[in-house]
């Protein structure tokens, strides 16, 4: 990887470096289920017309510790967007949730520029791990353990939405893997209504054998999870466009979801998700254009899927003369704020 250009995934180190860088029935679900919006969400049901930029679905990734980031309201009265997912929440070394590890739940910066978003009139959904960094799945050794720091997040925030961004160490490890399914059965059940995203990288035609043992072990575990979200870049080689390989890698998501659930195809599709990167990513081969966020527009659209996010607001930028790709610019000619624009677009 070039380090050059910080992925997603790297985040959490790189910002320590600096300054500390899912019930659903194993049975087939009813066939009208997948009319009903997501709940706790603001997605229409099916038939009615979207309304764009205020939905949980449409909530881009910002990095508040990282990549001078601009603030919230601005990037809400510059897009429309009302929802960020804000990173990353990991372990203090135990069981006990902090912002990057380090900065207390309550109190600080962190929960400055949440009162500043919801005052907006908007939200947030918390995002907890990132690919470096303790992980809370790791450090917190029961799934009731895990639950419980999860509930400490939720309830320092009094949250709707939660993603868990399983990455490294925490998802190539199989028991892990299982607490953290285990875990958010556990909050699905103490939170009626909470919106639980799962988010992951993935290979170009879909999620790896681990990625597919996460969703099977949550459809065992009778996990309603609303959105299993992928991360559609550092795939070590692709061919063709970043968006069309996006659209195939999204299709294997959508098979392994359907596959494990036992879903219809439409059900299927309204509980995947896609996490996509703007710009260059830290391979040489890959830029993600804006036309391929137009792409995973059409797509989102198309089979009205959970979740339509990036990373990172912090990115969505041209760089200044000389500078590269990284936590602060794009390395894309684009104007301020075109990802996020597009993805503005997106009604559920």
């Amino acid at each position: 990887m070039n380090a050059a250009v910080p992925p997603r995934r790297l985040v959490p180190a790189l910002a320590a470096l600096g300054c500390l860088l899912l019930p659903l029935l194993a049975t087939a679900p009813q066939a009208d289920a997948a009319d009903a919006p997501i709940a706790g969400s603001t997605a229409p049901a099916k038939g009615v017309a979207p309304s764009a930029a205020g939905t949980m679905a449409v909530a881009p990734y910002e990095y508040l510790g990282w990549g001078d980031p601009q603030k919230p309201t601005d990037v809400m009265a510059a897009t429309g967007v009302k929802w960020f997912t804000l990173a990353f929440i990991l372990s203090d070394g135990g069981c006990n949730p902090k912002w990057d590890g380090s900065r207390a739940l309550t109190g600080g910066s962190d929960e400055s520029a949440i009162k500043s978003i919801r005052g907006a009139g908007g939200d947030v959904v918390v995002s907890v791990g990132g690919w470096s960094g303790n992980k809370l799945g790791e450090k917190c050794s029961s799934a009731s353990a895990l639950a419980g720091a999860y509930q400490k997040v939720i309830d320092a925030y009094h949250l709707k939405a939660l993603d868990i961004d399983i990455e490294d160490t925490e998802f190539s490890n199989a028991t892990v893997r299982q607490r953290v399914v285990s875990a958010l059965k556990i909050v699905k059940t103490n939170n009626p209504g909470i919106v639980t995203y799962v988010t992951m990288g993935t290979t170009t035609s879909g999620p790896d054998s681990n990625g597919k043992d996460l969703i099977k072990k949550g459809a065992a575990a009778g996990l309603a999870n609303d959105g299993w979200t992928i991360m559609p870049f550092d795939f070590q080689g692709h061919s063709g466009s970043m968006g069309s390989t996006t659209v195939s890698a999204l299709e294997g998501l959508k098979a392994a979801v359907k596959s494990a659930y036992g879903y219809s195809d439409d059900a299927a599709y309204r509980h995947i998700g896609v996490s996509s990167m703007n710009g260059k990513t830290d391979e040489a081969d890959e830029t993600v254009t804006t036309g391929d966020f137009q792409t995973i527009l059409g797509y989102a659209k198309q089979h009205h899927i959970a979740r339509f996010t990036f990373w990172a607001v912090n990115r969505d930028r041209q760089c200044g003369s000389g500078g590269d790709a990284g936590s602060s610019c794009s390395g894309v000619s684009q104007s301020p704020y075109a990802f996020t624009k597009i993805v503005a677009q997106y009604g559920g």
